[in-house]
């Protein structure tokens, strides 16, 4: 899918100091996304706080996401869960008009065989009207999905069209981009190995960090496509201190506090996280301020 190669960033959800969500900073972080040249956007993943929103709040915002697009980027569905049965239940309910793929997480918790995996999956793909993007985060999950698991996947089911693979793991993705059918798209889901990945035959990513300085990594995944190798890796090098100091005390705690520095919303998280450090704000301040400037 041609919608789905390049940057594409996992949304946060910005809060009022009373938690509730914040409507118009999020219309705000969607059109800064837009201006500078992010490909598309992904809704109600794990960096929205979805496991802390409530049924209507996820409502609320996919309505303001779609509402602030107005059609201008694709838009990319969180539908995941361990419970197999309740995720077949919401595609078959939810009316998907407004988006071009949903992006569907292993089972975390669980902790299932490959084999259990790969049921769960070929449920997940009967079930759903649109196409599939799997996502292998094992740091998250507890369970990895093996790149066999996943290469079975995309053979046996024509709307499982791609991997957001977010192992940490090069070698791992590498197997993967020997190993998949033509058009399976393998997507990174680690920011930092993101330009190694799509110079060894990657789509792209779908990016934290990207959401916070958007120009300059849409620029590094656009170069790296084009294998303009030493232009994408001054970019990376430019920007991998940021990486490393937005998940040093989680997600999304880290990138908030980079929106707060741009004027773009608060950095208020729900428990269980909490903020980052005054140390690490400053840290990220800083940085904020000084590619601001560039």
């Amino acid at each position: 899918m041609q919608s789905l190669i390049g940057t594409g960033v996992a949304l946060v959800t910005p809060f009022k100091k009373d938690f509730s969500v914040d409507v118009d900073a999020l219309k705000a972080i969607v059109n800064f996304q837009i201006d500078n040249g992010i490909d598309y956007l992904v809704v109600l993943g794990t960096t929205a706080e979805s496991a802390t929103l409530s049924k209507d709040e996820k409502e609320l915002v996919i309505a303001t996401i779609v509402e602030a697009n107005k059609g201008r980027l694709p838009l990319v569905l969180g539908v995941g869960s361990n419970n197999t049965a309740e995720v077949v239940e919401e595609l078959k309910s939810r009316d998907f008009k407004d988006f071009v793929a949903i992006l569907s997480v292993s089972p975390y918790y669980n902790k299932p065989t490959q084999g259990g995996i790969y049921q769960h999956f070929k449920a997940v793909a009967e079930a759903s009207p649109i196409p599939v993007i799997l996502y292998n985060v094992p740091g998250r999950t507890a369970s990895n999905m093996l790149p066999s698991t996943i290469i079975r996947l995309a053979n046996d089911f024509k709307n499982i069209v791609a991997v957001k693979e977010a192992a940490g793991d090069i070698v791992q993705a590498m197997k993967l981009i020997q190993d998949k059918p033509k058009d399976f798209l393998v997507i990174s889901g680690d920011d930092m190995i993101t330009l190694p990945m799509v110079l060894a035959g990657g789509a792209g990513v779908i990016s934290v960090i990207a959401e916070g300085f958007p120009k300059q990594f849409s620029e590094m995944v656009h170069l790296g496509l084009n294998k303009r190798v030493d232009e994408a890796y001054k970019l990376h090098y430019l920007l991998a201190d940021s990486i490393d100091m937005i998940f040093e005390q989680g997600n999304p705690a880290g990138i908030k506090e980079v929106f707060k520095s741009l004027g773009l919303s608060e950095n208020f998280v729900r428990l269980p996280l909490v903020n980052v450090s005054e140390d690490l704000a400053k840290r990220l301040n800083d940085f904020t301020n000084k590619i601001s400037k560039m």
